[in-house]
């Protein structure tokens, strides 16, 4: 039975097969990976049985009867929101958040809630609640995070749409780990959907609710279904877009493949009728750590709040150290482990940890001065969106996201200036991309050279940002690199 979100809709629309049977589908194939996934760790089966079997032929909504996921973060009536930490499993839902609530009535059955890091503060999943989510295309490797239970769902083919959030990449590293795609809305189309905050003390950014499913095509229906409009005007109204592209990660170098991925895509584009410019990338690390600079500025008190006494699994609570250490400390560390060959981690050390109020207000002026080189991009090039990583490598190996957390530095520029961005999958690590680094001491390095190696035939996507602010401008190159 066809598993996309247009097939079933207009299956049930048509009469031809029932909400019931497209629902049983899911079930079965919940059954069937649960026990290796472990992806869905809140069923709400019988309840959306109930809500399945009210869904009659020739319902016109625009999601009636497709089965969705939703992230731990969003409020479901009868669920609990757990953020994976202990002392919130009682957590429950009293009623839907507003994201939910707008997603039924659109006619879409929830089938429950998905799994997520610990304080969704890893591009892991794993937590002391639920335990860890592997990916589908991968076990020995994570689907990514924090929305990696809503991909590995997806890409393991039990819904055909699932939402999640993203503040630092958590939809679209999943995407690109698990080799589906993964949509980012503006705040102006989705907003935060309701979601639990984490952070609610974070200045100049915030989460954006957006989608997970295994096709464009698919992705665009479902926001459009939630918002309530077409995101697209008519075709013969279009304009080509103008895109600019890099094929740099950031802090860590990017994989072969990954930069393959990108030339493959830009021509892609370019043989479909756009114009391409590979642009400058230094945005890539001055919007990198403006970007984490402003996360790490309580230093991790925000999710320690959150733990309470829980304690934290190692990855994160490494993380959390390292946000909290005192500021008069971090020459003095940064300075050691950059004689002993750390320098990654002794850049991070320098760029991150708590900040007065004035740091945080020249912080945010900064970001300012970031934003006229994209206003020029786009007055001065002409530059309408841009194609880069979504990673610097891909699907991370289980308990490796602490340390590789800089793999995800191409992300943030979209999230510090909240741009409508998207990961499309475009190819797969080929034999012989999997060595090549040179030699470091660097532990980072060095663990990225692990991730490389084995990763044959693993996915990799490619990162569309639109420059312009526009739903348009990102849905229409999206659609350019989605191959039939």
């Amino acid at each position: 039975m066809p598993n996309d979100v247009v097939t079933i809709r207009d299956s049930i629309k048509r009469g031809e097969v029932s909400a019931s049977e497209h629902l049983a589908g899911a079930v079965e194939r919940w059954h069937e990976s649960h026990a290796w996934l472990n992806a869905l760790v809140q069923p709400r089966m019988e309840a959306a049985t109930h809500e399945a079997g009210a869904i009659r032929a020739g319902d016109a909504r625009p999601l009636a009867g497709v089965p969705v996921s939703f992230k731990d973060c969003f409020a479901v009536a009868g669920l609990r929101t757990t953020l994976g930490i202990l002392p919130r499993q009682q957590a429950h839902d009293a009623q839907d958040c507003e994201l939910v609530q707008r997603v039924r009535a659109a006619g879409a059955v929830i089938v429950g809630k998905s799994n997520v890091p610990q304080a969704l503060y890893l591009h892991e999943t794993d937590n002391p609640v639920f335990g860890r989510t592997v990916n589908p295309r991968d076990r020995e490797r994570g689907p990514g995070g924090s929305s990696g239970g809503d991909a590995a769902l997806v890409a393991a083919g039990v819904v055909p749409l699932a939402f999640g959030n993203d503040l630092a990449g958590s939809i679209r590293q999943p995407a690109h780990a698990c080799g589906i795609v993964g949509y980012l809305p503006s705040t102006r189309c989705l907003g935060t959907g309701g979601a639990f905050h984490t952070m609610p003390s974070l200045r100049g950014m915030t989460s954006r609710a957006g989608v997970l499913t295994r096709s464009v095509g698919d992705a665009i229906v479902a926001v459009e279904a939630v918002v309530g409009r077409p995101l697209l005007p008519p075709a013969t109204t279009a304009t080509t877009p103008v895109v600019g592209w890099w094929d740099t990660a950031g802090p860590i170098p990017a994989s072969l493949a990954v930069k393959r991925g990108v030339r493959e895509a830009v021509s892609q584009l370019e043989a479909s009728g756009c114009r391409t410019r590979q642009v400058e990338d230094s945005l890539v690390e001055l919007a990198g750590w403006l970007h984490l600079s402003l996360v790490s500025a309580d230093g991790g008190k925000a999710i320690e709040n959150l733990l309470a006494d829980s304690p934290a699994i190692p990855q994160v609570g490494e993380l959390l150290r390292i946000a909290g250490m005192p500021r008069w400390q971090r020459p003095l560390v940064a300075g050691i482990a950059g004689l002993v060959g750390r320098r990654i981690e002794s850049i991070a050390v320098r760029k991150t940890g708590p900040l007065s109020t004035d740091a945080c207000d020249a912080l945010l002026r900064a970001r300012l001065a970031l934003a006229s080189i994209l206003e020029n991009w786009r007055r001065a090039e002409g530059i309408d969106a841009i194609v880069c990583p979504v990673s610097a490598l891909p699907a991370l190996r289980h308990a490796t996201a602490g340390r590789l957390i800089l793999a995800a530095f191409p992300c943030l520029l979209a999230s510090l200036f909240d741009l409508p961005a998207a990961t499309v999958p475009v190819t797969r690590v080929r034999a012989g991309e999997t060595i090549g680094r040179p030699s470091s001491r660097d532990p980072v390095l060095r663990a990225a050279a692990e991730t490389d190696a084995g990763s044959v035939g693993l996915p990799i996507g490619v990162q569309v940002v639109a420059v312009d602010g526009r739903e348009e401008t990102v849905l229409r190159v999206m659609r350019g690199l989605e191959r039939t």
